[in-house]
């Protein structure tokens, strides 16, 4: 069966994986780009970006990737599902390249875009969301693309066998936390933690086995 993996979660000290208000303008509320500064200077991000281990982590974000889940808040800023021309943050041809499954309270019609990516529009759990995704992914693997809501109740539910999280050196004091109703985490997950020149620290968290 294939594997759910969530990659390149940036989270601050205090647990928070984006800031607030959310809006067009500031995608990540008042942390602007301070989450992800990591990752924007790696040559993941862009030619002649930094190479090194910051670059090898992100870098496994695609490989074998067959389809991917996000919130509502990933997709578009609050209100986004009032406006019919909405077709994401990304432009025409969007990163994924996959099938692409948004959770919202208010489907439309699935949007094709250039590159491979189309977008479908769900209303359901996360485990059902899942099960369309893997058959989607058609034996390859699902990523859970945040937000962090997402995320978490994909972890809470226990539909996530990789977990790839970076912690930045900066404290947020209010937005979104990853942790919150996850207590003893580490009872379902091996944890390997790896520093970085750039400051940050890598945690790779893996489904024990069963």
């Amino acid at each position: 069966m294939s594997r759910t993996r969530v990659h390149n979660l940036s989270i601050s000290l205090d647990g928070f994986a984006t800031g607030e208000p959310q809006c067009l303008e500031t995608p990540f509320g008042h942390a602007g780009q301070r989450l992800h500064e990591w990752m924007i200077a790696t040559r993941f991000w862009g030619e002649g970006g930094s190479v090194g281990v910051d670059d090898a982590l992100a870098a496994r974000h695609s490989d074998g990737i067959g389809a991917e889940i996000m919130g509502a808040n990933k997709f578009g800023p609050p209100g986004w599902q009032d406006d019919p021309d909405w077709t994401g943050w990304w432009g025409p041809e969007p990163p994924f390249h996959t099938p692409t499954f948004v959770l919202t309270h208010r489907p439309r019609p699935s949007l094709a875009m250039e590159g491979g990516t189309t977008f479908h529009f769900l209303d359901t759990t996360p485990a059902d969301a899942l099960e369309v995704a893997r058959e989607a992914a058609a034996g390859q693997d699902v990523r859970i693309g945040g937000g962090p809501s997402v995320v978490r109740d994909f972890v809470a539910a226990g539909l996530v066998d990789h977990l790839h999280l970076v912690q930045v050196p900066i404290v947020l004091g209010r937005g979104v936390r990853l942790w919150d109703g996850l207590e003893a985490l580490e009872d379902d997950y091996t944890i390997e933690a790896t520093t970085s020149t750039s400051g940050v620290t890598h945690l790779i968290l893996e489904r024990r086995p069963h």
